[in-house]
């Protein structure tokens, strides 16, 4: 991939002005580099899947209600993101583009989106954040449907076996992610 980590960060600035939007981005991209590693994917691959992270919501502030298409018609395309970054992005999101998560790196960005956002909403909740967060924490807000109501728990069920991974691990290497990072 041609594109550098520094023209992401760029468009990502261009089209999101929400720190807590940007602060997502990160956490994805992080969470999807961290399984590509995980993964022992060569470095070309761990870019393809920290860009598809980064810019999986590029669209959502701007255009709302044509996300994530207008990032994968309109913007990504010109610039020449790779189609496997671009099929990530619109897999992301099956409600909105019809595409389920069947690839890989679609899978990935499936499982790491909303248990993400989800996880950042617990973190706000702790002094610490993710220092001393254990998965117990966030499984049990899972359990409070009122908490963070808006995020599919169905989803972040569905995305774990997406992964193949209990949704307990899921769980803790995400929060190694977020320490390690320290958000």
């Amino acid at each position: 991939m041609d594109i550098t980590r520094k023209q992401s960060e760029d468009l990502l600035k261009k089209y999101i002005d929400s720190d807590n939007l940007i602060l997502h981005s990160h956490m994805v991209a992080d969470a999807m580099e961290g399984y590509a590693d995980e993964l022992g994917l060569p470095d070309q691959e761990k870019e393809k899947w920290w860009t598809a992270g980064l810019l999986h919501d590029l669209d959502w502030e701007k255009y709302p209600d044509e996300h994530p298409n207008k990032a994968l018609n309109d913007i990504l395309p010109p610039l020449g993101y790779p189609e496997d970054v671009l099929s990530a992005i619109e897999a992301h999101a099956p409600g909105r583009t019809g595409k389920d998560p069947e690839t890989t790196i679609e899978r990935y960005l499936f499982a790491c989106d909303e248990l993400s956002g989800f996880m950042n909403a617990v973190a706000l909740m702790r002094p610490n954040r993710f220092s001393d967060m254990k998965v117990k924490s966030v499984t049990k807000k899972l359990k409070d449907k009122r908490f963070a109501a808006n995020v599919s728990r169905e989803d972040i069920r569905k995305a774990a076996e997406l992964i193949e991974k209990q949704l307990s691990d899921h769980i803790l290497f995400l929060i190694g992610i977020f320490r390690a990072k320290t958000y």
